[in-house]
């Protein structure tokens, strides 16, 4: 099966691309192996290429190197094509899907991309009012969709880097402490209905560049994991807010008054205003009413294979002998 590298170059601020390159070109030119690399353009350009590419020349494995964003593009471009495959090469601001995957190998290691297996993953089907598409980790609306909207925008100020934007973001975000207003329903019954600090849809456990928000969120329970957080005050979201990035918030004694976690197959949000702000795997978009449903086994994800699979010690020395320079 061919392997194709989907490369956003304006992924990490393009820091490392040249390497990245370098290592592709070798693996196919020196270890033989049937592999190419498409440089996306434009934002969507992923999914054109990927939803073409698989009309005339299925089956094959699509590596999204970026950020959550372009894994979104990639995914969206092989739903309807069951026999290809996606994985991901981390190199933007979250990389947060494949945390996902503690067990797997170097999601850096190229080889690794080339010659790993794949497992079944769920993703999230959303219909608005206007389009419909998919997620492939999680959909924040309120707090965490304005800290996403305001990283974007300090990503872009000079000698601020994407870990240091998120973070001064949480603290610009506080300040305002901007929530939404939506009535949500969970498989057909009102769970809320009000003003509400942050409303998450996840697949995967985390978000933001690694804060575990919805520890119990599973790719692969066929389930869409929520997150309500009540309208709490800032001192109170300060308290909360280390055990919220490590994922021990549900442990906290009497948490439940303050967050819901259910989960169910499908969700509806309309919110109390013309319309919300959404993040769906850290991309901006507004609607006035948004479905989610939980699609199980819905693709195929690479998992790097582990150095004990590609030879370990022997692996490394070939690939100096070869000049082959994995990762990045």
């Amino acid at each position: 099966m061919k392997t194709i590298f989907i490369v956003n170059p304006k992924a990490g601020q393009g820091k490392g691309i040249e390497k990245l390159y370098a290592t592709i070109k070798d693996a196919k030119i020196r270890l033989e192996l049937d592999v190419d690399v498409y440089t996306t353009t434009a934002v969507g350009d992923a999914t054109q290429f990927v939803s073409a590419y698989c009309k005339e020349n299925p089956p094959a494995r699509f590596i999204a190197c970026g950020g959550d964003g372009t894994a979104n593009e990639v995914l969206n471009g092989i739903m309807d094509f069951p026999d290809c495959e996606m994985g991901v090469l981390p190199r933007g601001t979250g990389n947060d899907f494949c945390r996902n995957f503690p067990d797997a190998g170097d999601f850096k290691d190229v080889l690794a991309q080339i010659k790993g297996e794949t497992v079944p993953c769920d993703a999230i089907h959303i219909t608005s009012e206007r389009d419909t598409f998919y997620c492939i980790n999680m959909v924040n609306i309120g707090f965490d969709c304005n800290v996403a909207a305001m990283t974007a925008t300090m990503k872009q100020k000079p000698l601020i880097s994407g870990p240091m934007a998120y973070f001064v973001s949480i603290f610009g975000t506080l300040i305002q402490k901007k929530g939404a207003d939506l009535q949500v329903f969970a498989d057909g019954k009102e769970i809320y209905n009000g003003p509400l600090l942050l409303n998450s849809i996840a697949n995967g456990k985390f978000c933001g560049g690694g804060i575990k928000s919805n520890p119990g969120a599973s790719v692969q329970d066929g389930k869409l994991n929520v997150n309500l957080v009540s309208n709490v005050s800032r001192t109170y979201l300060l308290r909360l807010l280390p055990a919220y990035m490590k994922g021990t918030h549900m442990q906290i004694r009497g948490i439940e008054k303050v967050i819901s976690n259910p989960t169910c197959e499908q969700l509806v949000v309309r919110p109390n205003t013309p319309s919300v702000l959404i993040s769906c795997d850290g991309e901006i978009k507004n609607y006035k009413q948004l479905t989610f449903t939980a699609v199980p086994k819905a693709f195929r994800m690479v998992v790097p294979a582990s150095k004990t699979k590609l030879g370990g010690k022997e692996y490394e020395q070939d690939c100096i002998r070869e000049n082959v320079r994995v990762g990045q």
